[in-house]
């Protein structure tokens, strides 16, 4: 009777409206898919376990006062800094550390001497050329011992600067030869016209002092970019007076550099949503747009910054409009190119395309925080920094749009929000990418919108070989860098945007995690505890499957059977999970009657095994169930992704459940 009485419970729950089965799929575990131990350490007065800065978050702070020249004879570029350094950590510090980017061009440099045959340096330089190096702590100037590594230096202090509020300033002269191709981060490009300048990375900076790992010093080898302080920077370029100066921040004196004309010109695009022509194709060849000087010095100023790039040319055809801002703030969106550029039409857009990515950016995220957004057309193929990124002056119109709406978008990750990008690139890139994906849905009706096919690239985003997001850009294979730093990050926070979360919980606790960090230094458990904590969502398999393993996704339906195999009263769908990560589960299901229905299962079902069975209310027989129709996942076995229907088994006539139950016994005996 034992054994009877188990049958009949089979029997009743068969046709029950939901069952499940726990036996697991070969390759998937659930208990490591959702482990609850996963953060490393929980919050402290420093950063709370919830996400946001603590009570006690401190950072410390550098303003910057460069003078510098232009010599475009020798392409040499000369400066003076001063660094004004506020220690904000409860630490005495012995010693500072200071990047100097350029000696990454040096022939001793590591990057070179770690670089594939394939890809090298291009063009070598001295690196920069250390004249003098001075502290200055309580009002006395000492010579600063000092030494060079690679990209690094470390200046050893006379004394201990004390923590919480202790000040110095370093005084530093440097120089420095502009490589022609400078790793694709600035460089010069020769035109008909004169010499592109397009100058980044162009003085010592301080490198990071955080609660996190104290000094942030991992030498610069060019995968991995930035991760500076912030604070405010004062600088002026004397330059020939026939060049065109761009740069971060606001100009001081354009009554110095401009002519009236020109002025008026300015001041009419900060009027206009149309593009505006401040110096024309036809104006290059003569001496109207600028003050009749053999030299002149541009004073730019850009507040609460982490750094400053500018460019430099008597090749530059100009035009600017207004940006318009949330709460009625303006700023100015600016282009300049050569005239090789300026017969095509894309770079004409360009300053259109800048004015609507960085609209669609303060609407829906953050406002802009520069007063002005420059676009420069070079030999430098996007490159992002304050107020100012750097294009390439052969790209067509989907790609002038592509440059501007990615590269502005740094503005937001990691100008704004100042994540560590040496070691977190998916911070910003990644962080970036999808916010581009959701502006170029919405820029002029989608007009270079282009969806994306997971399912077609997954068999390269989990390569045998691939990196997960976790791993640091050095490290990263250069092949897969572009997956694991943009794609495959900006791909799963759109699937935790649509197909988790739902766009209006996603966008609430992403927006608060932009607020919480602007002008801060968030790491990734910030943010993931932040989309947790305020969506109300435990999401530690997420993180841990796409994030910080190379988990593969496979989902697919094997079984359709129908309660008391009738259609009309209900069909049981069987899928599986074949891999170990886990997501929901989006099916459209299609019936014989021409009934379509999409729905989406939670992540939950995989918390009793990689196999689950449920009871879909069909009214006839299903003809086709699709997981994913819409390819929105990385599914690395579409094949099983699809199930049609097989046709119904009749019960034999006269066959009643004894009967079965009969047939059972006699076969177990």
């Amino acid at each position: 009777m034992k054994n009877l009485s188990l049958v009949l419970f089979l029997l009743m729950m068969a046709g029950s409206t939901v069952y499940s089965q726990t036996d697991s799929a070969s390759h998937y575990d659930q208990h490591l898919a959702f482990d609850p131990l996963f953060y490393p350490s929980n919050g402290n007065a420093y950063r709370s376990a919830s996400g946001q800065p603590g009570p006690a978050y401190w950072q410390n702070r550098a303003d910057y006062k460069i003078v510098a020249s232009l010599d475009t004879a020798e392409h040499l570029v000369k400066g003076s800094v001063v660094i004004t350094y506020k220690n904000n950590s409860p630490d005495a510090l012995n010693f500072l550390w200071l990047q100097l980017d350029q000696n990454i061009y040096r022939e001793d440099s590591r990057a070179q001497a770690t670089t594939l045959v394939s890809g090298g340096r291009r063009a070598f330089t001295k690196g920069d050329e250390l004249n003098s190096v001075d502290v200055v702590m309580n009002g006395v100037n000492t010579k600063a011992k000092y030494k060079v590594s690679d990209t690094r230096m470390q200046v050893w202090l006379p004394k201990p600067l004390p923590g919480k509020s202790g000040m110095l300033q370093l005084k530093i002269n440097y120089s420095f030869s502009v490589p022609q191709h400078g790793t694709n981060r600035m460089g010069r490009l020769d035109t008909k016209n004169g010499w592109i300048y397009e100058i980044a990375q162009w003085y010592p900076r301080m490198c990071v002092y955080d609660d996190v790992e104290g000094w942030n010093t991992l030498p610069y080898l060019g995968a991995g970019e930035f991760y500076l302080e912030y604070g405010n920077i004062d600088y002026t370029i004397t330059a020939p007076a026939n060049l065109i100066v761009v740069g971060s921040g606001q100009l001081q004196n354009p009554s110095e550099v401009l002519t009236s004309t020109v002025i008026k010109r300015l001041n009419q695009a900060k009027n206009s949503d149309k593009t505006v022509t401040i110096i024309g194709a036809d104006e290059l060849s003569g001496t109207s747009f600028h003050p009749a000087k053999s030299t002149l010095t541009w004073h730019f100023v850009c507040n609460i910054t982490r750094d400053v790039a500018w460019a430099a040319s008597k090749a530059f055809v100009w035009d600017a409009a207004r940006i318009n801002l949330p709460g009625g703030k303006k700023a100015l969106a600016q282009s300049v190119y050569p005239v090789e550029s300026a017969t095509d039409s894309a770079w004409k857009r360009s300053t259109e395309f800048v004015k609507g990515a960085i609209e669609l950016y303060s609407k829906e995220w953050f406002g802009f925080t520069y007063p002005s957004a420059t676009s420069v057309a070079g030999g430098t193929a996007g490159m992002e920094y304050p107020g100012i990124v750097f294009g390439y002056w052969k790209e067509k119109a989907g790609g002038v749009w592509a440059e501007a709406n990615h590269e502005f978008g740094h503005n937001w990750f990691p100008m704004i929000v100042g994540s560590n990008e040496r070691k977190y690139p998916w911070m910003d890139e990644g962080f970036n990418s999808f916010i581009n994906g959701v502006d170029t849905k919405v820029f002029n009706h989608g007009e270079f919108n282009k969806k994306s096919d997971l399912q077609k690239i997954a068999p390269y985003m989990f390569n045998k070989n691939a990196d997960d997001i976790m791993t640091i850009p050095d490290v990263m294979q250069q092949n897969f860098l572009g997956i694991a730093a943009y794609t495959k990050p900006a791909a799963g926070l759109d699937i935790l945007r649509y197909h988790i979360l739902g766009e209006e919980r996603f966008d609430s606790a992403f927006r608060i995690y932009v607020d919480r960090w602007a002008f801060k230094h968030p790491t990734p458990w910030d943010f993931f505890r932040t989309m947790e904590n305020v969506s109300g969502e435990d999401l530690s398999y997420f993180w841990r499957g796409w994030f910080l393993t190379n988990s593969k996704l496979d989902q697919g339906v094997t079984a359709i059977k129908y309660v008391d195999n009738d259609p009309t009263k209900g069909a049981l769908i069987t899928l599986v999970n074949n891999g170990q990560m886990v997501l929901p589960v989006p099916l459209l299901i299609e019936q014989d009657n021409g009934k379509t229905d999409s729905l989406t299962l939670p992540v939950e079902i995989w918390q009793r095994g990689g196999k689950w069975t449920f009871q879909y209310p069909s009214t006839a027989k299903i003809k086709k169930i699709t997981i994913d129709h819409d390819h929105d996942y990385p599914d690395i076995n579409p094949s099983n992704n699809t199930f049609t229907g097989a046709p119904l088994k009749p019960v034999p006539q006269g066959m009643s459940a004894a009967d079965v139950i009969n047939t059972y016994l006699k076969a177990i005996g």
